[in-house]
């Protein structure tokens, strides 16, 4: 198979004058097995919209998944999904934008705005060349328009990527001339930015019916917190604007893309703070669809799935059996999971779906009394949990019409008396996702051990997953914070530790020493 192909949505558009290339359609990529099997393909992401959950943003994110180098990656759809996530990396632009339009400075009130067109980070004006550039290194997408508009200076109002058929004739020499140019260059991957900084907010939502920590939990953070030198703080939503004044942020809410959990995922990591959950976690982890191709593609035992789209649901039957599992990519706490028990019930439920996501995950129905949580922070595991089914229900969590929820009993272990294959397989799981917190969910059948899911944001509950460890469980997670701070620390110039108001930053506390035990949490990462 080639190593360089172009994802469009209809081979149509792709004009004959454009460049040779190995044209495939979105559906042809998303579903046939021989792009799941072969790794280190470029792919060139034309797809007509890279909204959430639609066919183009599903091929960025699914390419990510099995390891193919995707232009957009699904982190550039995401940013540039929203103006409050993108505008976050104007300030790294602010300065060139500035010297780059100098000469257009104080224009007449009709010129006070202008657009300019990107093109794998080449543009026509030869005066903003670099400016291009810089501007497709921060965002790589193929195809950008950029508007400026002048308030007191020139800035950077709004960047939209541009639709392959919305090409003008007169600009299309512009975009082959720029598609040979990027075909002739050897791939890069965006820039990473730097990180460092010091004290600890934990995001969390007083209203929340089910947040992964209740309020006697949050307490415990913060006791913990101090015999690690971090100040801990409860902040909420109305808290964003102050986040810049903090050193770490430990998002204890559940988290998803298009909310703003996700915006103080970002925020945090554009000031270079330590963060958990990471905006790379939240998204991996979001995503049902993602998790699944991810975990096949590196050999992660799972049950026997299927995506679906709108054109092939009669591909379901020839893989699975009734009962099966559908789920919507972005569900939680058993939310947007459902049971098929027929083929007309699978048309009533996708009928009903597919009005909001482009892909539906089907499983097959593995029952078992409990699902196993393995809690695993830096690679390493540190708690285990059998969460049982809701009483009468194939769930752990029921949620009834009324808007109640009922959750089923659980029961906590110590990591060496779990079973050593469960452990396994859940470490490979995470391990896959990254070095944050995570909770991965586990079924033990007569087949063997299948991972469900994986989970960014997993429950740490006063009384439930810290019944084994105790006040074990804050210290480890805060001496993780500790020492992440510490690392960033080292690695900053001492003109960088300043505190927004101008005032100088105290380094933490070493981290006191945690049992070899219960932890891991002083493994080192890069």
């Amino acid at each position: 198979m080639t190593s360089h192909i172009v994802v469009v949505e209809n081979q149509s558009d792709w004009q004959p004058h454009y460049p040779d290339a190995v044209i495939v359609t979105a559906k042809e990529y998303l579903s046939q097995p021989d792009f799941l099997k072969t790794k280190g393909i470029k792919v060139l992401n034309f797809c007509g919209s890279y909204r959430y959950l639609s066919i183009g943003y599903y091929v960025s994110l699914l390419g990510e998944a099995r390891r193919h180098k995707v232009i957009p990656s699904v982190h550039t759809v995401t940013d540039l999904s929203s103006k409050a996530i993108y505008s976050l990396n104007f300030e790294d632009l602010d300065e060139l934008v500035h010297k780059s339009l100098l000469k257009r400075t104080a224009p007449q009130p009709e010129q006070n705005r202008f657009e300019l067109q990107i093109f794998f980070g080449r543009c026509e004006d030869k005066e903003l060349q670099e400016l291009a550039r810089q501007i497709f290194a921060t965002f790589r997408c193929p195809l950008l328009k950029v508007e400026f508009r002048f308030q007191g200076k020139w800035n950077i109002s709004s960047i939209r990527p541009i639709q392959l058929q919305s090409i003008a004739p007169e600009q299309q020499s512009a975009f082959v001339e720029a598609l040979n140019h990027y075909f002739s260059k050897p791939w890069r991957s965006s820039r990473a930015r730097s990180v460092a900084r010091y004290d600890l907010a934990i995001l969390h939502n007083p209203e929340e019916k089910l947040p992964p920590s209740s309020p006697a939990s949050l307490q415990k953070f913060i006791k913990a917190g101090k015999k690690f030198g971090i100040d801990v703080e409860l902040i909420e939503r109305k808290d964003f604007a102050r986040l810049a004044e903090y050193d770490a942020l430990f998002i204890r809410e559940t988290t998803k893309i298009d909310h703003y959990t996700y915006r103080f995922a970002k925020k945090a990591e554009s000031e270079g703070m330590v963060v958990i959950d990471d905006p790379d976690s939240i998204v991996k982890c979001t995503n049902k669809v993602y998790l699944a191709e991810l975990l096949t593609a590196n050999k992660v035992p799972v049950p026997k799935t299927v995506i679906l789209h709108k054109s092939n649901l009669k591909a379901l039957e020839d893989s699975l059996q009734y009962p099966v599992v559908l789920k919507i990519p972005d569900g939680s706490f058993s939310r947007g999971v459902f049971k098929a028990e027929s083929e007309r019930n699978l048309a009533e439920i996708v009928a009903r779906n597919f009005k909001d996501t482009d892909l539906i995950l089907a499983q097959e129905f593995l029952y078992t009394p409990f699902d196993w949580r393995i809690g695993v922070l830096n690679r390493k595991a540190i708690y285990a949990c059998q969460y049982f089914m809701s009483k009468s229900h194939w769930q752990i969590v029921k949620h009834n019409p009324s808007g109640n929820v009922e959750e089923g009993l659980g029961k906590t272990w110590m990591i060496e008396d779990t079973p050593k294959e469960v452990v396994e397989v859940a470490l490979k799981a995470a391990n896959l996702i990254g070095n944050g917190l995570y909770g991965v969910d586990v079924k033990q059948t007569e087949r063997g051990v299948f991972v469900i899911e994986v989970n960014d944001n997993p429950n740490i509950d006063k009384g439930f997953e810290d019944v084994s460890l105790g006040d074990e469980m804050y210290n480890i997670i805060m001496a993780e914070f500790a020492r992440r701070l510490d690392l960033r620390k080292q690695d900053m110039p001492a003109t960088a530790r300043q505190k927004p108001n101008g005032v100088s930053r105290v380094a933490p506390a070493h981290s006191p020493s945690v049992s070899s035990e219960s932890v891991s949490a002083t493994a080192d990462i890069q």
